[in-house]
């Protein structure tokens, strides 16, 4: 069932999307050679205690995770694609950085994520950072009253798939509120015109995510949350918790 919020609980959920969006700022201007991953995930947690704000991600577990997630930061880096989990591991030049990130403020989450390279970039990894950030702008273009599901589904995936890009089967945006998965999922790829007319009041976590290979075969990491692009090709995802609104979409976690 999907929940429509009001104006008021839209306006709480903006509240908590700043808290995520100094957080992913925060971890991103602390990412540098040398710095480890449970580094950033500490900096990331030192923003949710500042801001009296939880964490949607610890603890969390999905039908598919055998473990509870360990952190309050996804950090996944190379060919890792998602829910990567921050560990000893510490920054290279040249690594291409996907960082994640949840707060659940006065019972209402945000959710975002951005993806950088850390030192000297590579032009490959340039592109693909580039075209997930505009494959996001294009899903939340078509946020708007009266579309479908299917049109932002359709306008991320032609962004993607144009770039010669692969998309991660079965992972992709969803509703968000007093959880941060709620109804309705947002698929990556889709017809235009299908799905759901989006309504006033729906809240929606958008969240593009490309394969560099142009393969959308993927695998699951020993750690159980980590996935992994099959062929070693890097990958990069971008993520803002929108509210569709009869004045336009309205991203909540602006940074």
């Amino acid at each position: 069932m999907v929940e429509l919020k009001t104006d008021t609980s839209i306006d709480a959920m903006y509240a908590a999307g700043q808290v995520v969006g100094r957080a992913l700022t925060a971890a991103h201007k602390a990412a540098d050679v040398g710095v480890s991953l449970l580094e950033l995930d500490e900096v990331a947690h030192g923003v949710l205690r500042e801001a009296g704000a939880t964490s949607p991600f610890l603890g969390y577990r999905p039908s598919f995770a055998p473990t509870p997630f360990p952190a309050v930061l996804c950090a996944s880096v190379n060919d890792a694609i998602v829910h990567g989990v921050p560990g000893r591991y510490r920054l290279r030049d040249g690594d291409l950085v996907s960082l994640d990130f949840g707060a659940e403020l006065g019972g209402w989450v945000g959710d975002s994520a951005l993806s950088f390279i850390v030192g000297t970039p590579r032009k490959g990894d340039l592109r693909l950072v580039e075209t997930a950030e505009r494959a996001l702008a294009a899903g939340i273009e078509a946020a708007v009253v009266g579309n479908r599901i299917g049109d932002i589904a359709h306008a991320i995936g032609t962004v993607c798939r144009g770039a010669g890009y692969g998309i991660p089967d079965g992972f992709g945006g969803h509703g968000i509120g007093r959880r941060m998965h709620e109804d309705p999922g947002v698929p990556n790829e889709g017809r235009p015109g299908r799905g759901m007319r989006l309504r006033h009041g729906m809240v929606l976590a958008i969240e593009p995510m490309v394969i560099g290979g142009g393969t959308d075969d993927y695998h699951a990491a020993p750690d159980g949350w980590t996935l992994k692009t099959n062929d070693g090709s890097r990958a990069a995802h971008a993520e803002h918790t929108v509210a569709i609104t009869d004045s336009g979409p309205r991203i909540l976690t602006a940074r």
